[in-house]
């Protein structure tokens, strides 16, 4: 399957929403830990098969197409419980307005679906944090967060400042009751430019507050990352601060040595990343929500319908290795 950069990727998308305005303290989040310890500790797998979460940017064309209310009700239909969102607008043709929060959250409420998060743009964490915020509140989800790498410079004082922004932002979240999280691609476990030794994600975990600031590891991106800089174990970092990742993006990736990032993106299922193996080296001392995504173009799925399709087969492939 080709590579993800296209016309039009993840990174594209966000800022071309990012004008859409749209944890706790320590002692909750240990109350929290300590139940969602005992879950994954009674179950043995620490990604709850029955809570298994779907990034809209998956479906992205479905939502532009077809609206909210249609891909929601489908998305409920095929088995997904929880929804990550990608933005929060369709097409202004099929309500003759575009949509607002409330609608959105009333159709989650029908469909007996549950917000999970939200990626926005870094931009709207800086101009429009508290409207973010509200657009949480109001849809009803945990946790906000970006995809966009802490900075666009590879150095580490600017990763430092960007932990800086961050434990701002996320204090302000935490004050909300919400948890502010960022979602890497391969780029964040590159080195420093200006210090060749030293990993550019480890600086942000470093200097980010735990009580503030959490991850969410796209799984297919960390082991790109492994590939291109090796040194790291990607279930490592989750086994070393497992609280700190409440959320992963799982999709599978087919193993390509002619491809610069070492893997294609597939259907999950289709693919040959080591999930077993992660899962079991992640331990169970936590639970964490698993979100399925493909980041790949919707159409380019290899059977019908589409990314609905996609969307189904992956669900059933999940729950296969989730057990």
């Amino acid at each position: 399957m080709s590579h993800i950069r296209k016309s039009f990727d993840r990174r594209d998308f966000l800022r071309a929403t990012a004008g859409t305005t749209v944890a706790l303290a320590a002692a909750s989040v240990t109350g929290v830990a300590a139940a969602t310890s005992a879950a994954a500790a009674t179950s043995g797998v620490p990604i709850p098969k029955d809570r298994i979460g779907v990034q809209l940017y998956s479906v992205r064309d479905k939502v532009s197409s077809l609206g909210f209310a249609v891909v929601l009700a489908e998305l409920a239909r095929i088995g997904y419980q929880e929804i990550e969102f990608a933005g929060y607008t369709q097409s202004t043709s099929i309500l003759g307005r575009q949509i607002t929060l409330q609608e959105i959250r009333t159709l989650l409420d029908d469909h007996g679906l549950r917000a999970v998060g939200s990626h926005v743009g870094i931009g709207n964490l800086r101009s429009n944090l508290q409207a973010e915020l509200d657009a949480a509140e109001i849809l009803g989800m945990p946790h906000v967060g970006t995809a966009n790498a802490p900075s666009n410079t590879n150095t580490v004082a600017a990763y430092r400042a960007a932990a800086d922004e961050f434990n701002v932002w996320g204090a302000a979240a935490t004050a909300r009751g919400l948890k502010l999280y960022q979602h890497n691609h391969s780029g964040e476990f590159a080195f420093a430019t200006d210090q060749p030794s030293v990993r550019l994600y480890d600086v942000f975990l470093k200097n980010t507050d735990p009580r503030h600031v959490y991850l969410e590891l796209d799984i297919y991106w960390a082991y790109v990352g492994q590939y291109r800089w090796p040194g790291f174990d990607p279930a490592a970092y989750v086994r070393d601060q497992p609280y700190r990742y409440p959320l992963f993006h799982m999709k599978d990736g087919d193993a390509n040595a002619a491809s610069a990032n070492g893997y294609d993106i597939v259907e999950f299922g289709a693919g040959d990343l080591p999930y077993q193996k992660f899962i079991r080296d992640i331990g169970p001392r936590t639970s964490h929500l698993g979100i399925w995504e493909q980041d790949t173009a919707p159409n380019a799925s290899p059977n019908p319908p589409g990314s609905f399709g996609a969307a189904e087969r992956s669900l059933t492939a999940l729950k296969k290795l989730l057990g």
